[in-house]
């Protein structure tokens, strides 16, 4: 297939640009979806779920830390130890009790 590239106008040169790029990343997408068939039917072959092997980590940390702390007037409430002290944290240690009183 051959196209007369100086024959279009900007315009048409932007749009066929646009439609080149959707049909390559259609290309791309159904490739990945073409590997993960295929590494879905291998797993289960061996009597494994994908995930089972690879882990569900999309959009998240792939290791969520464990809860060290928990808020002893509401237990639903924990903490990591890791980045901000709750207020909770905050509070009783400002009434002077030790960070190993809320500790789990």
């Amino acid at each position: 297939m051959k196209i007369d590239l100086a024959g279009l106008s900007k315009a048409e040169l932007q749009k066929l640009q646009a439609d080149v790029e959707k049909a390559l990343s259609n290309i791309d997408q159904k490739k990945k979806e073409d590997a993960k068939k295929a590494a879905e039917e291998a797993a289960k072959k061996f009597g494994f779920s994908l995930d089972e092997l690879v882990g569900k980590t999309r959009g998240k940390a792939a290791k969520v830390s464990a809860a060290k702390y928990r808020n002893p007037a509401n237990p639903k409430q924990t903490w990591t130890g890791r980045g901000r002290q709750p207020g909770w944290i905050k509070d009783g240690l400002a009434k002077g009790k030790k960070l190993a009183e809320f500790a789990i």
